[in-house]
């Protein structure tokens, strides 16, 4: 197959432009090439989606099996398509879960979940506060240009080797170190994440197999415990966790998911009950195939061997110890 890989020098992208190339496929990565450099092996096309012109340009004239674009701003995606929806057979639009508009609500899919309004589909407007509504948006004018030649995958938090955030990797950096550790709010609550690489190869089987429709792109949820306990396993290590309830957090200003002093992949209940609690029983009938959270955990912090880590993100351990210790000191009468 001859694939467009929009992007394909970063993270995802680059992961299902390099899971392209191992089944054999012919791959085109088209980007500005300045966030990082395309796969070995693969042709390189230059392409500043903020000024499609010449990099369209040479596209012009191709035709492709198909192509996956990552794109979150709406006249960048309508550019694309414009210029190349009537040659690509199938057509993969990376979304993101951030279009529901309720995150309260547990069990959500794309049959039953209500999406945000779509902005307009010219902005280009790159706040982050529009992002879901950006990506409803981009879904749009996918649908309408490739019909059911679309396969739209929506992820939630994507982890494993290479990831530039620290919404997972605060686990396994964490938990490398064992002893005792803070665990937030109830270990039965539910979480979901996918495998950079899942998701790459998900992405190529849909290509391949001309999978269609909309899915949301996470694992069946998983207890909290057992998402930690996995992490352990990857890190092959023993941790004691102590298991704090919400107020308790929250009254000591630990903020949730991400950022400075954060617990990553804890949400406050019930107003988030909904963002890690997905339905994807139809996503897993369509193919999707999650590998064990300790092969992610163990990946991940092998590839992050002797890189810096951000101290602005994640909880410190001055900060961990301190409020452990108030855990312990409270008042239990």
């Amino acid at each position: 197959m001859r694939i467009l890989v929009l992007g394909g020098t970063v993270f995802l992208s680059k992961a299902v432009a390099v899971q392209a190339m191992e089944r054999g496929h012919d791959v085109t990565v088209a980007a500005r090439g300045e966030s990082g450099q395309p796969p070995q092996g693969a042709r390189f096309v230059k392409l500043d989606r903020d000024n499609p012109g010449e990099g369209l340009a040479a596209l012009s004239r191709e035709t492709f099996d198909a192509v996956v674009d990552v794109a979150r701003i709406p006249a960048q995606v309508k550019a694309v398509l414009a210029a190349l929806a009537d040659r690509v057979g199938h057509w993969s639009f990376v979304s993101t879960v951030n279009v529901y508009a309720d995150n309260s609500i547990p069990g959500q899919h794309p049959g039953n979940g209500k999406l945000n309004d779509p902005i307009d589909e010219d902005s280009t407007d790159p706040d982050i506060e529009v992002y879901g509504a950006s990506k409803v948006a981009c879904e749009n004018l996918v649908r309408s240009a490739v019909g059911d030649k679309a396969f739209i995958a929506r992820p939630g938090l994507i982890i494993g080797p290479g990831d530039p955030g620290y919404r997972f990797g605060y686990w396994p950096d964490r938990l490398a170190e064992a002893g005792e550790v803070l665990a937030p709010g109830d270990p039965q609550r539910l979480v979901q994440w996918i495998d950079v690489r899942d998701h790459a190869e998900w992405i190529i089987d849909a290509a391949e197999n001309q999978v269609v429709g909309t899915f949301d792109a996470v694992c069946p949820p998983v207890p909290f415990q057992r998402f930690l306990d996995g992490v352990a396993e990857g890190m092959g290590t023993t941790p004691e966790f102590t298991w704090v309830d919400q107020d308790f957090v929250q009254a000591h200003e630990i903020n949730p998911w991400s950022g400075e002093q954060s617990l990553p992949m804890w949400l406050p209940l019930p107003e988030y009950a909904g963002m890690l609690t997905h339905d994807v029983t139809a996503s897993v009938a369509a193919g999707m195939r999650n590998r064990p959270v300790a092969e992610s955990a163990a990946d991940w912090y092998a590839s992050m061997k002797d890189k810096p880590r951000d101290p602005q993100k994640g909880l410190t351990r001055a900060r961990e110890a301190e409020v452990l210790a108030a855990w312990h000191g409270r008042d239990k009468s």
